[in-house]
């Protein structure tokens, strides 16, 4: 499973009517834009964010695999030529809309570098399809479950007869379920796979202090879930077996390792308080050649100043 959004504005309703999400293969200089052709990734049963205005107001899945297909005659997209992709959805739209702007605060730490759907001021970016990545997928389900599905706690024992029946009635409850549950095991399998396979690449022990313990250590991502792609995800040399300590610090940002191993500490943390921290500025740990390329995106992208 692999979940999207779709940004619609404007089409969104004539896509609903039909049932699909569509668009032209290239624009009018001959080019393929990644948000267009993204659409070629879509397979049966993957779930769809749909963002209009400023607030995602349903949520689809897929029903066929992406399909080359002329443009629907419902359809009045303005564009230059008919040839395009197309998926044939299920829309659920929601009672209560969720408004990015006001949930951005918990939105936009998951959002990854490249290919975000929103811009840093909570709008949303141009294009038509932007991929999502399971922890923001499961983010975005738990907020539109807070606003559209009743929730008993200690200040809300009672409930009308008509909450509970429109609650069961809703046919999007079964979906965000089984959505957000299979994003998890996703997540679980993968984070599980990964720190098995990163802990005998540093002889199962902190690569800065040797603490060996495993309910202590933790396979740290260079380049963060959010940010990488289906295959760096998995890929061990994108991780490093660290202490919870200096996980910690290094998932922040707070200290990095260049291509050579060389320990790089933020100027966040003062000269004073290395020893508490258990830092050397002079530790170089011994690294795999393929894991340069993730030290040094993690050095440049995530380590603070």
């Amino acid at each position: 499973m692999n979940s999207f959004i779709v940004m619609q504005g404007d089409t969104y309703v004539e896509e609903k009517e039909a049932g699909v999400i569509w668009s032209p293969k290239e624009d009018r200089g001959g080019q393929e834009p990644h948000s267009w052709k993204r659409l070629k990734e879509v397979k049966k049963g993957d779930p769809i964010f749909h963002y209009v205005k400023g607030e995602i107001v349903a949520v689809s899945l897929a029903k066929s695999d992406c399909k080359e297909e002329a443009k629907p005659s419902t359809l009045s997209h303005q564009t230059i030529a008919d040839k395009g992709y197309l998926v044939a959805l299920e829309y659920h739209e929601l009672d209560v809309p969720l408004n990015v702007r006001e949930k951005f605060e918990e939105i936009s730490p998951l959002l990854p570098l490249k290919y975000a759907p929103f811009q840093l001021d909570a709008s949303g970016n141009p294009g038509y399809l932007y991929p999502c990545h399971e922890a923001l997928t499961i983010k975005l389900l738990e907020l539109i479950s807070e606003s559209n599905f009743y929730r008993i706690n200690e200040e809300q024992l009672e409930l009308t007869v008509d909450e509970v029946r429109r609650t069961e009635r809703n046919t999007l409850i079964p979906i965000i379920t089984e959505t957000e549950s299979e994003a998890k095991m996703k997540m679980r399998w993968g984070n599980l796979k990964f720190r098995n396979e990163v802990a005998p690449l540093w002889d199962s022990q902190c690569a800065l202090c040797a603490i060996k313990l495993p309910e202590l250590l933790k396979a740290s991502h260079a380049k963060p879930w959010k940010d990488c792609s289906n295959d760096e995800r998995l890929d061990p040399f994108n991780g490093v077996l660290l202490c919870q300590n200096h996980a910690a610090l290094y998932d922040e940002g707070l200290i990095a390792f260049d291509g050579q191993g060389r320990l790089h500490i933020s100027s966040s943390i003062q000269e004073d308080d290395y020893s508490m921290y258990g830092l050397n500025q002079r530790k170089k740990i011994n690294i795999h050649p393929e894991n340069k390329v993730y030290f040094k995106w993690h050095k440049r992208k995530r380590m603070r100043k």
